[in-house]
């Protein structure tokens, strides 16, 4: 954001004491980036009240679509996967509607591959894993988790690890693998622990009882 804004200062200046107005059109380009980043978090602020609440924030959904026209017509292809992602976590997440999801999910998959993203790619993936969990598909639950958790580690995002183990304890158990069950969830536990998330500890004790 910062570099954007100092390349909206350097055109800026150069307009008015240049005379030099062709480029301003990278002055509007670099403004809608920083609208759609600002759009972004503000959705995500938006969707952590509502899972404090249950409440559906009425401006969330519009945040997210806005900031993807934004990236699309900037040509921000990485922002665009983002964007989308959290258009489809919305649906999922908010709506419990996977089959709207889906799609939007998908997309910032194809996207975040092509640009490298592989912490949005993480989440995407993660997400679509849980659609096919709940759609009963846990074969490609447990490999689309997997491939998120890759990605995870080796990004070193203890805390996302953690959180995705959860989801393959319950796979685990939905296949009779109780052993993998317990394994995951013990090394689960101590990567929560190590970083601090005592939500995904709550959520992989739950998950313990059901062993």
């Amino acid at each position: 954001m910062d570099e954007l804004m100092r390349q909206v200062d350097g055109l800026y200046e150069r307009a008015i004491f240049g005379g030099e107005y062709d480029d301003l059109p990278e002055a509007d380009r670099a403004l809608d980036m920083v609208e759609a980043a600002l759009l972004l978090q503000r959705g995500r602020i938006l969707h952590c009240r509502f899972l404090e609440s249950r409440v559906e924030p009425p401006e969330e959904l519009g945040y997210f679509e806005r900031a993807t026209e934004l990236y699309r017509g900037a040509g921000d292809e990485r922002g665009e996967a983002l964007a989308r992602f959290w258009i489809g976590c919305f649906h999922q997440v908010v709506r419990d509607d996977n089959a709207a999801a889906v799609p939007f999910l998908t997309a910032s998959v194809e996207l975040a591959r092509k640009t490298g993203d592989d912490l949005t790619l993480s989440y995407a993936l993660r997400h679509l894993g849980i659609a096919a969990q709940m759609a009963g598909d846990h074969a490609e639950a447990r490999v689309l988790l997997e491939e998120s958790t890759a990605l995870r580690r080796a990004l070193g995002f203890t805390a996302g690890v953690a959180a995705n183990l959860v989801g393959l304890v319950y796979l685990a158990i939905a296949q009779d693998r109780t052993a993998d069950a317990r394994a995951l969830a013990d090394e689960a536990a101590s990567l929560a622990s190590s970083a601090g998330a005592l939500k995904v500890t709550e959520q992989i004790e739950a998950a313990r009882a059901r062993i």
